[in-house]
């Protein structure tokens, strides 16, 4: 058995299935994940994981390997081996982190009753919780730039939220100045190089706020989101940084003891369940 095939199976055995959102059940044969439950965290097929367990398949690709860290919830240095051992080059340390730390998945996994997602530097969107995909959307079904928050805000708008034209203005200077600061850190990121290059030809108003070189960052803002099941909640959204990996989780909460408080708790409840119908 090669290495790659020999730390997947081991690390595959001992995630907690609880631990990623997984009912423990009875009668578990596999002491942690089972390949179809890694399967479907990762994104592949059953077939695929079974293969890559066998060493039937090689040279799985960065994104492949990047998919298999994070639900696997290695560590930075457990990833590196993952990726030497598949005979990849570990993500060097000037692009913009994609790594999510075991701390944050723990973060996300105990605080339910908060809507929150984690993002790369780039606004690239990498994890989320239940209840946020039930007020904004489930991310799940986005692939590519529709995963870029600062894509979708500019080429796509924004129908899902409303925010007055004061906030409008503000939000998408800070967007642009966030993006520019992260090229400064990241210089010799491609896909970050490439993703502005794509945005000023796509959008004019992006192309405009890049021309005034201003740097900032985009720390809170509130918002009223529109396409709850339980009718429109107003948030407010705090920007958190976390530190050594420069990523952003966002969280909405709500004023204690307002209406859309209780609204935010009645949606940790029904989820995704749509309650203007019947």
């Amino acid at each position: 058995m090669s290495e790659f095939a020999a730390v997947l199976r081991s690390w595959r055995d001992r995630v907690d299935p609880v631990a990623v959102g997984l009912p423990a059940g009875p009668g578990r044969r596999a002491p942690g994940l089972r390949r179809e439950e890694l399967a479907a965290l990762a994104g592949v097929s059953v077939d695929y994981i079974v293969r890559l367990e066998q060493g039937r398949a090689t040279n799985p690709s960065p994104q492949m390997l990047q998919a298999l860290a994070r639900a696997l919830r290695l560590g930075e240095q457990e990833r590196d081996h993952l990726y030497r051992v598949a005979g990849a080059m570990p993500p060097p340390p000037g692009v913009v982190p994609r790594h999510i730390t075991p701390g944050v998945h723990r973060l996300l996994d105990r605080l339910t009753d908060v809507p929150l997602a984690v993002f790369t530097a780039a606004w690239d969107m990498l994890l989320w919780n239940p209840l946020w995909a039930a007020i904004a959307g489930d991310p799940s079904a986005r692939t590519g730039l529709d995963r870029n928050l600062v894509w979708r805000h500019f080429t796509a708008g924004h129908p899902e939220v409303e925010y007055d034209d004061a906030h409008e203005e503000e939000f998408s200077s800070d967007l642009v100045a966030d993006l520019r600061a992260a090229v400064g850190r990241y210089p010799g990121d491609a896909e970050l190089a490439r993703l502005v290059e794509r945005l000023r030809a796509a959008s004019p108003d992006f192309d405009r706020r890049w021309g005034q070189a201003r740097i900032a960052e985009h720390l809170t803002s509130r918002k009223t989101m529109l396409i709850t099941p339980v009718g429109p909640i107003t948030v407010d959204c705090d920007v958190l940084s976390v530190p050594g990996s420069d990523l952003r989780i966002v969280a909405y909460t709500a004023a204690p003891g307002s209406v859309d408080a209780e609204k935010l708790a009645l949606q940790r409840v029904t989820g995704t369940q749509d309650l203007s119908v019947g």
